[in-house]
């Protein structure tokens, strides 16, 4: 439960046929992850050009989805998409300053480990920084501007039919991965304003949540 891409990652051999003793729910649907973003972005920052992504160069996953989907976002979307790394806590300030000094319009934050527990450093480094930032975690509602990812809170009650299946016999090499079908999206209107930015109607009414 809560694996990035659990095939990219080796985990399982396929989707459909995850083979050995391992299965679950992947948090990630292949060929989309940076443009759903872009796409989110752009309607808060019509005129961005340019738009960082913070990435882990330890973590495979942020390697993985920046090797599949960077070229082609590039490609389709024709905005530049600048990657700023960071390993440690003290390596994001320097990620977000190398983000600002190549003036990027906003800035996408991958999750992991790292960001996740340096929430609030990554939120104020946002602010500091001016960059309106999307994130994937419902944390970072708190502060920051905009969060789009699944709803985790289905993806905890699906885990328990895994659960269930197994423990009455089920093998988890017959039990298929399956991937998230619900989405959603938080939008700080705090944040929006301190930034300067005025949220469409369109995007606000797609909004799950709407914090005041």
């Amino acid at each position: 439960m809560g694996v990035f891409d659990p095939v990219g990652g080796g985990l399982v051999q396929s989707l459909s046929r995850p083979g050995d003793n391992a299965t679950g729910l992947a948090t990630f649907v292949p060929g989309g992850f940076i443009p759903k973003r872009i796409e989110i972005l752009r309607e808060l920052v019509p005129n961005a050009s340019k738009i960082a992504i913070l990435a882990n160069p330890g973590n495979p996953m942020h390697r993985l989805v920046l090797a599949e989907e960077v070229s082609s976002t590039v490609r389709t979307l024709g905005v530049a998409l600048p990657v700023v790394e960071a390993t440690t806590a003290e390596e994001l300030d320097t990620a977000f300053a190398s983000a600002a000094a190549q003036h990027a319009d906003a800035i996408i934050v991958f999750a992991d480990i790292l960001t996740n527990s340096q929430a609030s450093r990554v939120i104020g480094l946002a602010a500091k920084h001016r960059l309106p930032a999307i994130y994937f975690f419902r944390q970072f509602a708190n502060g920051g501007l905009v969060v789009y990812g699944p709803q985790f809170a289905d993806l905890w009650r699906r885990s328990g039919g895994y659960v269930d299946k197994i423990l009455k016999g089920t093998k988890p090499s017959d039990l298929p991965v399956e991937q998230p079908t619900k989405f959603e999206m938080i939008i700080n209107l705090k944040t929006a304003k301190a930034l300067g930015l005025t949220v469409p109607p369109s995007l606000l009414v797609r909004a799950d949540e709407v914090i005041e």
